[in-house]
Order: structure tokens, then sequence, then C-alpha cells
């Protein structure tokens, strides 16, 4: 059975995550229900990574295996037309060996959130963003950020319903700038690992917009993460303005 690796990009707003449920719509169900129109049958694909209701994404990674030997252009095809209505789109698809698989054999996954600052409630990015009423200081921000990169215990920036075997990780990369959009200034949080916790991301950006904000200090950052303690995080941030951007393998197979 051929297998192709799938580049997506989707809304999560409508969705109750990516991964299948029975009573509620998911991204997954979505591709899934997708595939069996093209070949009817059951269809179980993996993904690189699960991101919760709400949740987007620009550049998700998933496969699945056909009977049919496809033209990957015309593979993306076929199920961009059957996604429709759906806010989900296959942006593009490759065959891969038999024994690649989306999330194992990746080496790291790339986050974006995106904090927009106006008072005036936001149209065109209603459910892209956390929208905030204040400023807040990004070289405050960048500086917290710093205490959490490398290699540590992340438990207090670990939901309580996380099933990853170690709290222990390796962050890359969280990098905060401020961007002038369109429709006012916008946050941007970029995060990369190899592999995050469940709501790692979302709990790192709802504490440092405490930092942001002057209700925190960049050492109360370190603290909060030398506490390995769930209930010295800050703020859990809402799911709206997360992004999964990229992941990324050995070989760059959409390339």
């Amino acid at each position: 059975m051929p297998r192709y690796a799938l580049k997506i990009e989707y809304n999560g707003e409508p969705f109750a995550g990516w991964q299948r449920q029975k009573e509620l719509p998911s991204v997954q169900g979505a591709i899934e229900q997708a595939l069996s129109r093209i070949q009817p049958g059951q269809h179980t694909i993996a993904a690189a990574g699960r991101t919760d209701a709400g949740v987007h994404a620009l550049g998700q990674v998933a496969h699945c295996d056909l009977n049919k030997d496809w033209d990957p252009f015309r593979l993306s095809e076929a199920l961009n037309h059957h996604l429709k209505p759906h806010p989900v789109a296959i942006l593009k698809a490759v065959h891969v060996a038999d024994d690649w698989h989306a999330r194992f054999t990746a080496v790291e996954r790339q986050y974006l959130f995106r904090i927009l600052m106006r008072r005036a409630p936001a149209t065109h990015y209603k459910g892209q963003v956390w929208q905030i009423n204040h400023q807040l200081d990004v070289a405050a921000m960048q500086a917290g950020a710093d205490m959490l990169i490398g290699r540590h215990d992340f438990t207090t920036f670990r939901s309580s319903i996380c099933q990853a075997a170690s709290p222990t990780k390796t962050l890359d990369e969280l990098r905060v700038e401020e961007v002038q959009g369109f429709s006012g200034p916008e946050v941007h949080f970029h995060v990369r690992a190899r592999s995050f916790l469940h709501n790692q991301v979302r709990s790192f950006v709802g504490t440092l917009e405490r930092v942001g904000a002057g209700a925190w200090t960049p050492q109360d950052v370190k603290d909060a993460l030398e506490a390995e303690n769930r209930a010295a995080c800050g703020p859990v941030c809402p799911p709206q303005g997360l992004y999964l951007a990229a992941v990324r393998y050995p070989d760059p197979i959409f390339e």
C-alpha cells in the first residue's frame, strides 16, 4: 500500500481538535472522511501532533496508506475537493517510504502564537488571535522567555492531563517579537522543540503575558520553572492565536 505524507493547513475554530471524536467535528475526521470518498472503506491517518480545540495549523503533517498509486498532485486536488466546505486544505502530498511516520520521524515542531493588542473588537482576525486591550513590554517578555530555553523539567508548564512519559524537554527557541499588523500591533511568539507537553506553549504564553503586563518579573518565570509545580504556572492562555506552524524531518520531503 503506497504511503503518502500530507501537508495540511486548517482553521481550528469549528473543530473539537485534531483527534477524531465520535460525535464531535475534528480535523482528522474530516480528512478521513474525504479519503473514504476517493477510496471506500475505513481510514486512519497519523499526524505529527494533536492540536486542541480552536488551535490552527499552517503546516500540520499526517500520513495515510492507500490501495491505489496516486499521482501526489491529483491526490491533493481530490482531497481538497471532498474536504469542502471544511476550513481544511491539503497544501501538498508526496510519496514517502513505507516506514516513514508523520509523528515518529519528525525531529522538530514549530509553533506560532499571536496576540493582538487593541481595544476595538477584532473582526477579520476573530478566533485567529488572542485579543487583549493593553500594551505589553516585549523586552521583558523576552527576558522571561530566555529563562525557559534549554533542557528543563517543565512540570510547571504541563497540563495535569498530559500523558507524556516525562516532563523533561529541550526547548530550542522561544522568541518574542512585536509586529505592526494591519489590524493593530501584534506580539508573536515563535517556539521550537523536538516535542512538547500538553498545553506547554499556551502555558508559556499565558505566563509571559503577565510579565509583559507588569504583573510578573522575568525572575518570577525562572522561579516558577524551578518550582516544578503546576500551581506555580501563570494563567493558561486561550487556544485562539495558536498555530502549529511547521514540522521538520531529516529529509525535507515537501521541498
